[in-house]
């Protein structure tokens, strides 16, 4: 068997979206505008987050604030999504590093882990409650919204997963 693939099986592989160009580091801007993208292709984070009200909670500012780091590269290494209702669907509206927006915490989420437990979340190896409940991921935002909403939860931690980033090294701060 080859250890290499040719550049029509590589073209083929990409087409079926089992290929995905690198976004760069994960947790950089580049991955969060591309997760952004991959959000709003995602039907359980549009449409189950539009209908559920979640998205609707934006307080003032009109739109949620998701804001992810990996623990093991310092919090100022954050990027965030940015989440608004749009037609009655929960719509990424930007992916970028993190801003000095204050965060709400009844209306904004800050999610933090490891490298390692964010590539097992992302993998599907275990689920948003196992992780919250283990300490694998730490979180702040609006809990009782959350546990409401734990299939999307879910669906968003796998996203994360689906992005294709170099892990080995930290974003740039």
């Amino acid at each position: 068997m080859h250890k290499s693939l040719s550049l029509s099986a590589i073209l083929l592989l990409a087409a079926a979206g089992v290929v995905h160009a690198s976004s760069g580091v994960f947790m950089d801007a580049g991955w969060a505008a591309a997760t952004c993208d991959a959000w709003n292709s995602n039907d359980t984070l549009t449409s189950e987050l539009g209908s559920s009200g979640w998205a609707a909670n934006g307080g003032d500012k009109g739109y949620k604030i998701m804001r992810v780091h990996r623990s093991d590269c310092g919090e100022q290494t954050a990027t965030e999504l940015h989440i608004a209702l749009q037609d009655g669907r929960a719509m990424c509206k930007r992916g970028r590093d993190a801003s000095d927006v204050e965060l709400s915490s009844k209306v904004d989420y800050a999610m933090w882990a490891e490298t390692t437990r964010w590539q097992e979340m992302g993998a599907g190896k275990y689920g948003a409650m196992k992780a919250m409940m283990t300490g694998r991921l730490k979180f702040s935002g609006p809990k009782g919204e959350a546990m409401s909403n734990m299939g999307p939860f879910g669906a968003f931690l796998r996203l994360v997963g689906e992005v294709d980033a170099d892990a080995s090294t930290c974003p740039a701060s």
